[in-house]
């Protein structure tokens, strides 16, 4: 625990909370069903914690092998600005450098002033040799352009 009594668990927060932080913390919602489903695939996660209250969360997707991404860094509002990104990222970073293979793309997504972080951790912007592209499933299978 540091001095700011936020302690960083390696555990990933339940779908409940999941669900809760992302809109917190300005990100895309997701639906309970999605969070249920997809949480269970996370390779590794980190919570942070203010007594019994998660206030930031990130994980590392992939298959475990060619592929990893950094998704759902997401810290509280009121604590933002307090390098609890970074102690997020810092841990991420520690399980990446243990458990990633010789060849493996490690990726993410940097949205707004958070490339400069991530940047600071060795990512760097691919555009334009390669680019992000997505869409949002809606419902009946229906693609949506953009994120909401």
């Amino acid at each position: 625990m540091n001095s700011d009594g936020i302690q960083l668990i390696e555990r990933f927060p339940e779908a409940e909370t999941y669900c809760r932080m992302r809109v917190q913390a300005g990100l895309s919602p997701k639906t309970l069903a999605a969070a249920r489903r997809g949480l269970p695939s996370t390779l590794y996660g980190v919570s942070l914690l203010q007594g019994d209250e998660v206030v930031g969360m990130g994980r590392i997707i992939g298959d475990n092998g060619t592929v990893f991404t950094v998704v759902d860094i997401a810290v509280k509002p009121a604590l933002q600005g307090r390098g609890l990104g970074r102690r997020i990222l810092t841990a991420l970073d520690a399980w990446l450098r243990a458990n990633v293979p010789e060849s493996a793309y490690v990726t993410l997504v940097a949205d707004g002033d958070a490339k400069h972080l991530y940047a600071k951790f060795g990512f760097a912007e691919t555009a334009p040799y390669s680019v992000n592209m997505e869409y949002v499933m809606g419902a009946n299978g229906k693609r949506l352009t953009g994120v909401p």
